[in-house]
């Protein structure tokens, strides 16, 4: 008995030759744009080796690594270091210091860059305008330990310039270094110091594509410098603002190690002791592998899950997301 063909045979080979065009128009597009391809492959290459194949480690954090067993000869344990560590005296302590840095990084932090960038924009004078950008983007140059050096300097409670001036009007040396409250007022302040300059550049970026006939036009509708502000260049810079803003709601918990490390000593370790330099010491000086791995793991599932929840937000509430 002859074979009867199936009706859907023409449609599934219609849209298998369909998938072996798109497949070949995309190797053509490729061979073609190959000098672009060979540009980002070095950004490519850094996140395959630095950032996704450690990623095979992360067993660790569920085992009892020994080096000499290595990691899959090594038992697995399960939860016990996420038990561990949540149940330890310095848990919560630790988490409550690394969300207060970042909470007030983002609060004080991420709208300097923003009015900056408008306060440039509104200069008139281009050899002031280009002087003002040089000098607030110089200090973004500046290594942790040279900053961290320069504060030390200043603040320093006998010879420091602060704490000189303070006493000059009568007030009592401050040990800056020394006091646990001052701490994170000191790192936020000085890393917005630092690094607000860089992060405008993003902002003028789009505050140029902002159409220069919407100005004209406030202007002959009598808008005030003020009004032209709020009714053209913020709108303008909202959605470069609310990307920005997942972004670093979605690296909430990821403090920078090498500047609190160096601020960092006994005397203000109760509010300078963060999730990064627990695991630092926990797992290199301490050689607790699997320890730390359990807490720096722990560490980017929250991050992970604050960015997916705040994209989420963020694209029903203003239509704008990574994603």
């Amino acid at each position: 008995m002859p074979a009867v063909p199936s009706p859907h045979a023409p449609e599934r080979a219609a849209s298998g030759l369909g998938s072996v065009r798109a497949r070949n128009g995309t190797l053509k597009t490729a061979a073609k744009n190959w000098q672009l391809y060979l540009l980002i492959a070095p950004v490519l290459a850094y996140f395959i080796i630095f950032h996704y194949a450690p990623m095979y480690g992360l067993q660790i954090a569920f085992k009892d690594f020994i080096a000499t067993k290595g990691i899959t000869g090594s038992s697995w344990v399960g939860f016990k270091h996420f038990k561990q560590f949540f149940q330890s005296y310095y848990a919560s302590r630790i988490i409550l210091n690394t969300l207060g840095v970042s909470a007030m990084q983002l609060i004080i932090g991420f709208p300097m860059p923003i009015l900056l960038a408008i306060m440039i924009n509104e200069l008139r004078g281009s050899k002031f305008k280009r002087t003002v950008q040089t000098v607030t983007y110089a200090p973004h140059f500046l290594s942790a330990v040279v900053l961290v050096g320069i504060m030390i300097i200043f603040l320093s409670p006998r010879s420091g310039l602060v704490n000189q001036i303070i006493a000059f009007f009568g007030g009592e040396r401050i040990a800056f270094f020394g006091e646990p409250g001052w701490f994170k007022t000191l790192y936020v302040l000085s890393d917005v110091w630092q690094n607000m300059g860089w992060a405008s550049i993003i902002y003028l970026a789009a505050l140029a594509g902002i159409d220069p006939q919407q100005y004209e036009a406030a202007v002959i509708d009598g808008a005030g410098k003020l009004q032209k502000i709020i009714h053209i260049t913020i709108p303008g810079l909202l959605p470069t603002a609310i990307i920005l803003l997942i972004l670093n709601l979605g690296t909430l918990m990821s403090v920078g190690f090498e500047k609190v490390y160096l601020m960092q000593n006994d005397l203000n370790l109760d509010s300078s002791e963060i999730i990064s330099t627990y695991v630092y010491k926990k797992g290199l000086l301490g050689a607790q592998y699997s320890f730390s791995a359990a807490v720096g793991l722990f560490n980017s599932v929250i991050n992970f899950i604050l960015l997916i929840v705040v994209n989420g937000l963020s694209r029903r509430v203003s239509k704008t997301s990574l994603w």
